[in-house]
């Protein structure tokens, strides 16, 4: 049959294609398609009852997705998702049993520490898979011709934005991160024009503040790239550029670790392409 000659056989071709009719998702498959990008792993391994109900969903909502995208049923779609593990070099397995750590002979602060640097490892390793060339190359054209580079983030994402404000300065770019007390904010980025830029980061839950003052400066033309978990975060709709930054955790505490990298490289990125001006 033609629809399955035109079915996608490797993790990286299904994205694409549910990037493509994420616009024409119905609610239910949409939520299905930002967790299944979100989580692969879990996708990967999981039953269609676990999945479904990490995902806040019905399992029959997994068949019909699964249909949507052209397979025969879920197991068709499951096995996009394991062979993506096939050919990792270290296995889901293996990765489990480095987070919980070799407990034998180990003190528990040392499996705490154990745990915590394999999973920021293992947000290296995605995050560097993730970025494309062309996508890196976009955001730092945008963020050196910018005048002023507005810094939005809250909560968790909060530590990446200070210290970008702290290395821009150091490397005498202008920047203004976002974090006044005094809850004027919104006046704040009123100074913003076209020929400024932001940098927005977020991960689900996703920061409400965040979200709007990024929709708000996209809606007057300002360049906003940004940093977030999905292609169906709200943070990516209002972004001219955007880098997904899936962070691994440790007992539910997630690393920071790639997305710290990720915002250095685009910040000492930044300062040399100034000096080409």
């Amino acid at each position: 049959m033609d629809n399955e000659v035109s079915l996608p056989r490797d993790f990286d071709a299904l994205r694409t294609m549910i990037l493509d009719r994420r616009e024409m998702l119905p609610k239910r498959l949409a939520q299905i398609a930002a967790y299944a990008l979100s989580n692969p792993d879990e996708i990967a391994f999981g039953t269609a009852a676990s999945i479904a109900q990490t995902a806040g969903v019905q399992p029959s909502t997994l068949i019909r997705f699964a249909q949507h995208l052209g397979f025969d049923g879920f197991t068709s779609l499951q096995s996009v998702f394991r062979e993506r593990l096939r050919e990792r070099q270290v296995s889901y397995e293996e990765r489990l049993s480095a987070l919980r750590g070799d407990t034998h002979g180990l003190s528990k602060n040392r499996v705490i520490l154990n745990g915590f640097l394999t999973a920021a490892s293992h947000s290296i390793e995605t995050i560097s898979h993730n970025v494309e060339e062309d996508v890196l190359a976009s955001a730092v054209d945008i963020l050196a011709g910018a005048e002023t580079i507005y810094l939005l983030a809250r909560r968790r994402s909060y530590p990446i934005t200070a210290y970008m404000a702290y290395a821009f300065g150091k490397l005498k770019i202008r920047n203004q991160l976002i974090e006044s007390t005094a809850g004027i904010d919104p006046e704040i980025l009123s100074f913003a024009k076209p020929t400024d830029a932001a940098i927005a980061i977020s991960f689900s839950p996703y920061a409400s503040a965040t979200i709007e003052h990024a929709a708000a400066l996209a809606a007057r033309n300002v360049p906003v790239v940004a940093i977030t978990d999905s292609a169906f975060s709200p943070l990516a709709q209002s972004a001219k550029v955007w880098f997904e930054a899936a962070e691994g955790d440790f007992s539910g505490f997630r690393s920071l670790s790639g997305t710290m990298a990720l915002a250095m490289a685009l910040t000492v990125s930044v300062a040399e392409k100034r000096r080409s001006f």
